[in-house]
């Protein structure tokens, strides 16, 4: 959320923003292309190393962000509290180069126990059987927005939004632009998995109640193209920071928005009609054209804070391009940053080479192994190295992420907590507000702002567990 104006400064606007992305894999285990465990047993082997070190399969990892097995036997990485839009890209980036070395030591258990198969980690929402799983996005906002009138407003944004930030995918015997888009029912709501919202509202600021709330959207595409994260992150970002700022938008309110989203996944063209709410009707590429030239405008007299403006350029660039290319039908210009495109030009070029249509089980397998995450082996990353896949960061920025928190959140804190806990083999319990000390005496410090960055009572904790070790180093023989 932007941090709160100064008093006397009601009108003031500060993008700097906590945000964070929560990403749950699928995850399988063959050998010669036939499965030779369940998801439940592949995920005890992935969390044997977690479960023995940590005695939990729920647990944050030395970069601050939270690493656990969610329900369904999903492997999940929620990344550490980030300010800006590469740095999450980083640190979700992360979350893939963590479980896949879980998958490597997963796969050297199997062969121990006799049971040789490669362990595969599949960064999609969709399984074979249609069971759909997500990436969450998550923006503090004020706790002064009321956050369903707010998100009805954000909501003909983020239906048409899957248009320049969409995974992808066949489905009943044709290419949709989207994952997420056959598994939502509903605008806002507090659901989470009966109805599944656009905009989650459950009520978790994960922060000061009386400042903050987190807006909770659930409908966006896991992406593997990083300009793709990127854009759909920097996109939804500079839409709140304008509607934040009480910014000229224009007034899209849609007569049933829910109604229009499957049928904008199945237009690649952007031509999907959509009713609103005065009588009238638009075009999905529309309400993307409208906001992309309120967004431009916006970049003029945003300030300078949170993602820097020379980034927020690149993604707005990306944006306009995107949809000039819906629109002339002509995506060459795109085709190496975008998830739906890279990969409908891939199947294209193999349902035309192969002479087949869209439901052939060839192109289901190719679509599948587009988002394996093994960096030598995943679909995507060899177009990746090939230059067919763009990139947006560097392999050396996440390994940095993978290997610390993010210095400029509340996130170094527990990281450094972590840190000194886990050298000091103290009985500890983190969340995300909370450090905990259980022994001797209970000792727990609340962190309710996000943007902290140092605070007196976490660092005399710190403290006391560096006493601890070195006492417990100076009673060795």
């Amino acid at each position: 959320m932007a941090q709160p104006a100064a008093p006397g400064a009601a009108q003031a606007v500060y993008p700097r923003r906590i945000m964070g992305v929560e990403t749950e894999f699928g995850v399988a285990a063959y050998r010669a292309g036939e499965t030779v465990l369940t998801p439940e047993e592949v995920a005890r082997y992935l969390f044997r190393p977690v479960v023995a070190e940590h005695r939990s399969s729920n647990i944050f990892t030395a970069n601050a962000s939270r690493l656990y097995l969610d329900v369904g036997s999903h492997p999940e990485f929620a990344t550490a509290e980030c300010d800006s839009v590469t740095q999450l890209l980083n640190y979700d980036k992360s979350g893939e180069l963590i479980f896949n070395r879980l998958a490597r030591q997963a796969e050297e258990a199997l062969a121990a126990d006799g049971i040789a198969g490669d362990v595969y980690l599949l960064k999609n929402n969709v399984d074979s059987q249609g069971n759909s799983y997500g990436t969450h996005e998550n923006y503090l906002v004020s706790r002064e927005l009321v956050l369903k009138s707010f998100g009805k407003q954000l909501l003909p944004f983020l239906i048409t939004r899957q248009l320049i930030c969409g995974a992808g995918m066949v489905k009943n015997g044709q290419f949709v632009i989207s994952q997420r888009a056959d598994q939502v029912w509903e605008g806002v709501s507090s659901a989470t998995t009966r109805t599944r919202p656009i905009i989650n509202t459950r009520d978790e600021p994960h922060g000061d109640s009386r400042r903050f709330r987190r807006m909770h959207v659930i409908v966006g595409d896991s992406n593997m193209s990083e300009p793709s994260f990127a854009l759909k992150v920097g996109s939804t970002l500079l839409v709140i920071e304008m509607l934040e700022a009480g910014f000229d938008l224009p007034d899209f309110e849609l007569q049933n928005p829910i109604s229009h989203i499957r049928e904008i996944a199945a237009d690649p063209t952007g031509t999907t009609e959509l009713a609103l709410a005065d009588g009238t009707s638009t075009t999905a590429l529309d309400i993307q054209r409208a906001t992309h030239a309120a967004a431009a405008r916006w970049l003029e007299v945003r300030p300078d804070e949170g993602t820097p403006n020379a980034e927020m350029e690149r993604i707005v660039d990306l944006w306009g391009r995107v949809l000039d290319a819906i629109g002339a039908q002509d995506f060459s210009g795109v085709d190496r940053e975008i998830d739906w495109v890279i990969k409908r030009k891939l199947l294209t070029q193999f349902k035309d080479r192969l002479g087949v249509d869209w439901d052939h089980p060839k192109l289901a397998q190719i679509d599948l192994t587009y988002h394996d995450t093994h960096p030598e082996r995943g679909l995507f990353y060899v177009l990746e190295r090939k230059g067919l896949a763009a990139r947006w960061t560097t392999d050396d920025a996440i390994e940095r992420a993978a290997a610390e928190p993010p210095q400029t959140t509340r996130a170094a804190l527990r990281g450094r907590f972590l840190e000194a806990a886990r050298a000091a083999g103290a009985d500890h319990n983190v969340d995300w507000v909370h450090l905990k000390v259980n022994r001797p005496e209970p000792r727990t410090v609340a962190m309710l702002d996000p943007f902290l960055t140092s605070n007196a009572e976490v660092e005399e904790l710190i403290k006391q567990l560096g006493a601890k070790q070195g006492a417990q180093q100076g009673a060795q023989p």
